[in-house]
């Protein structure tokens, strides 16, 4: 008797503990939102939720990298907006000094106003983002992009030429910086020529830049430096021809002298004196191509303004150069705000699709180990049914005596 006292005792014991463990899970379960509390409640279920958990943890880094990597280029696009402006207005007052009839007072004011937007563009050369970082000096980012040698007093260039990248997406990597090198170091100055023999009195010049730059692009032979040596030759009976390293050009360029007009080849004006005796030859070369910075440009025209003694033709050297130069940073500016458009499109798009894909993740993730409601709640409430149907019997069991069982 005793025995059997013992077995009802803990059969009953049992199925309060059990019930109560029942109850306490359906609770868990509502109170987490999930059906799945361990591995062993559905072991394919858990390892789909964990993979799901790993790739979203994924698309949230990727999400992370996206705000990080729009904001350093809408700020890189906003400096470089900001000195497209100041590079049109350059180019206004170096048009507007070429006028001859400027004081040299008037010529000091325009270079002081240069001197305020050079100054303006250092510091936007040197800009820095939220962490502190030179955004334009490419890996080399804790130091400023570009400053000033003390001792050339020349504008020079500090980092390299890197880009750091974030991922976005599995597949798709952007930078989220330019190299200062690219956008304003390697630009080329003013191509010219240079006259290596000619007759007394001779004017050779550059008569259209845009055709002549053009020639020069098209024609400069950085492997084989005879080939950038020109002529024109003109004979006894006044007809001329261009050579290329002492050849006759393809197609020929060949004409008739006229005493007194003067000749074109692709942008360039060669003039000799009405008395210049026939036959005659100019030699005239293409020299390697040299690249500046637009610091550089407006530190010399603003000392050539500053200069009393410089003449015209000095000036108009200087000139021609600097809005040559200018122009050429703005192209390159130009092109480097068309490829930062062209990321920021990429981003917003591959943002919007990652939201998407989180989205999806949460609905996938939900439908494998999201509770049921009004399951949950029938679940706790037949566990709590059951808890005191056990509760009762085990009061019943627990109060038998040994008399209960004599009788």
């Amino acid at each position: 008797m005793r025995l059997t006292f013992n077995m009802q005792f803990n059969q009953s014991l049992t199925g309060i503990l059990n019930a109560q463990q029942k109850m306490n899970k359906a609770e868990t379960q509502l109170s987490k939102q999930t059906r799945i509390l361990s591995p062993a409640d559905d072991p394919a279920g858990a390892a789909k939720v964990l993979s799901l958990d790993q790739t979203k943890e994924q698309i949230t880094q990727f999400q992370t990298n996206s705000v990080l990597l729009k904001n350093n280029l809408a700020l890189q696009e906003t400096v470089l907006t900001s000195m497209r402006t100041s590079y049109d207005r350059v180019s206004t007052l170096a048009i507007a000094s070429g006028n001859g009839t400027y004081t040299i007072e008037q010529r000091k004011a325009v270079a002081f106003e240069l001197q305020n937007i050079q100054t303006e563009l250092l510091d936007l050369m040197n800009t820095r983002n939220a962490e502190g970082s030179y955004i334009f000096a490419g890996f080399q980012d804790k130091s400023p992009a570009y400053v000033k040698n003390p001792i050339t007093g020349i504008f020079e260039f500090q980092g390299d030429s890197g880009s750091k990248a974030l991922q976005i997406s599995p597949s798709i990597k952007l930078t989220g910086n330019d190299s200062g090198k690219a956008i304003f170091d390697n630009v080329f100055k003013r191509f010219e020529f240079d006259v290596t023999a000619a007759p007394v009195d001779s004017s050779i010049s550059v008569l259209n830049q845009t055709e002549f730059s053009n020639f020069y692009r098209e024609n400069f032979d950085k492997l084989i430096p005879s080939n950038n040596q020109y002529s024109l030759a003109i004979d006894g009976l006044g007809n001329y021809e261009f050579l290329q390293n002492g050849s006759s050009l393809t197609p020929a360029a060949t004409g008739a002298y006229v005493a007194g007009q003067n000749i074109v080849f692709n942008g360039i004006s060669f003039g000799l004196d009405a008395g210049t005796a026939l036959p005659a030859q100019i030699d005239f070369e293409l020299p390697p191509p040299e690249q500046t910075n637009i610091l550089n440009t407006l530190q010399s025209f603003i000392d050539s303004l500053n200069n009393p003694a410089i003449s015209d033709a000095e000036l108009a050297t200087v000139l021609a150069d600097t809005l040559q130069e200018v122009n050429n940073t703005a192209n390159n500016v130009d092109s480097s705000l068309a490829n930062l458009g062209g990321r920021l499109n990429v981003l917003d798009s591959v943002f919007g699709t990652n939201e998407d894909l989180l989205i999806a993740n949460q609905q996938y993730k939900a439908d494998i180990s999201e509770v049921d409601l009004a399951e949950a709640l029938t679940e706790i409430k037949r566990q709590e049914f059951a808890l005191q149907a056990a509760s009762q019997t085990f009061s019943k069991v627990n109060a038998t005596t040994l008399f209960d069982f004599i009788r």
